[in-house]
């Protein structure tokens, strides 16, 4: 740290101080003109807006850390390409609502298969495996049975039953 310019480290202390000035400013303007709405008084004090859950995604919900499993909307699994083992946070609103964030991704490692359709579901078949992948990556892709696809699965996926559909090539 004796390198370190004091002028340098007192305009940074400067900048910061401006930068919490006027976000300080903008969380007032905000609230003059929203007045009292709870979500969005919540929103600007980074308050929890109800009961939060973390728990890991299991290929199709997400197991909480209470037990319980939770349904994750496939077209939000699919679009964040969640892997198997994610750790997601669960943010059950005070109307119900369930927001959910992807906060621990996973090591991950991107491979090509073929996928197939079975009994109603689509596996994309690695070598000796067979992944699950969720209908609506299938659809958003325009895959069809057959094609070659890029599909992302857990680093160590020894025990991985699902995987997420990166690209149909």
């Amino acid at each position: 740290m004796a390198d370190v310019p004091e002028k340098q480290i007192k305009r940074l202390r400067s900048l910061i101080a401006e930068a919490e000035t006027s976000l300080a400013a903008a969380k007032e303007l905000l609230m003059s003109l929203v007045g009292d709405d709870p979500i969005v008084t919540a929103a600007i004090r980074d308050e929890p807006l109800g009961k939060i859950i973390e728990g890991v995604f299991d290929g199709q919900n997400m197991v909480g850390s209470d037990g319980k499993t939770y349904p994750v909307p496939a077209n939000y699994a699919s679009k964040s390409k969640l892997v198997q083992g994610d750790i997601l946070k669960l943010t059950i609103a005070d109307d119900g609502a369930f927001l959910y964030k992807q906060i621990g991704p996973v090591p991950r490692k991107q491979i090509v298969g073929s996928l197939k359709l079975e009994n109603g579901h689509y596996y994309v078949t690695v070598a000796d495996h067979e992944y699950r992948v969720l209908l609506a990556s299938v659809t958003y892709f325009k895959a069809k049975p057959g094609d070659q696809v890029s599909v992302n699965v857990p680093d160590d996926d020894t025990q991985a039953e699902w995987a997420a559909l990166e690209a149909a090539l």
